[in-house]
């Protein structure tokens, strides 16, 4: 994160010290933006489980003796071990993405608003982990394969700046990932990505460095909706395994959180035309 304020911050020191260009911010542009994006890391997510394969989620987990198999708890990250004393890695590490843009403006006296389109990749992922008593880890990740955006702007013409706010929808895959230490019983995924829809808000500053290049910052916050119900179904192994004691066909698991929420910093240049 420190990275990235720093990156902004001198980003924002070098449109300020820009010479002066021409004031008309009518028309149309294409461009790229790139930056960091940081997940919203949900701390209090767990895998619930159902362990009677009745379709409700929230069962315990237990084992032949009635203990809870997944007393060591669960975590907001990447396992770094197969025990929970290990930890986790946080989610909200700033991971990178490139966006490529296009879009137009019209301006009436010196009100800018205008529509642009965004096609993104990136890197942004979120896990949440398990841990058994075995010990094992058991965790599900998250990451955002592309997305694109439709978004309308509304700024002010200051001049060679341009300060706005921007906000608009989304259309994004979701590519999720399963992964345990447990060696002992099978694991079957069901389908792992599916295109989901949200929604992106955020603001940012242009500044005019010629009358064809524009250089600016920029925050956008995005919110996705997982609707993949990523589900597994873990089975086979002992017949004492935790797994089967409440049905023989075995315990299905998926993780309580939908929403892939990102917060978004980034360094934009524009060319008019």
């Amino acid at each position: 994160m420190t990275k990235t304020f720093a990156a902004v911050s001198a980003a924002a020191l070098a449109l300020v010290a820009m010479p002066a260009a021409a004031q008309d911010w009518q028309g149309g542009y294409v461009g790229i933006a790139g930056g960091y994006a940081m997940v919203d890391d949900e701390e209090s997510e767990t895998t619930p489980f159902d362990t009677d394969l009745n379709g409700t989620f929230g069962d315990t987990v237990r084992t032949t003796t009635g203990a809870d198999a997944f007393s060591p708890g669960f975590c907001g990250g990447a396992p770094n071990s197969n025990n929970a004393a290990a930890g986790c890695q946080d989610d909200d590490d700033g991971q990178g993405e490139i966006s490529f843009r296009a879009g137009y403006d019209w301006q009436s006296g010196p009100i800018v608003f205008g529509v642009v389109g965004e096609f993104t990749m990136s890197d942004a992922s979120d896990t949440v982990t398990a841990f058994s008593i075995t010990p094992a880890q058991y965790s599900f990740e998250r990451s955002l394969d592309y997305m694109t955006a439709v978004r309308g702007r509304v700024g002010y013409d200051m001049g060679r700046f341009l300060p706005y706010v921007t906000a608009g929808g989304v259309y994004a895959r979701l590519e999720n990932q399963y992964n345990t230490s447990n060696g002992v019983n099978t694991f079957t995924p069901t389908s792992n990505g599916v295109e989901n829809t949200g929604f992106q808000l955020g603001g940012g500053v242009e500044a005019q460095v010629t009358q064809v290049l524009r250089l600016g910052v920029e925050y956008l916050y995005t919110s996705i909706e997982d609707d993949s119900d990523f589900t597994v179904r873990v089975a086979g192994g002992p017949a004492t395994s935790p797994f089967l004691t409440g049905n023989a066909s075995g315990t299905d698991q998926r993780r309580s959180g939908s929403d892939f929420d990102t917060h978004a910093f980034r360094v934009t240049a524009s060319f008019a035309f």
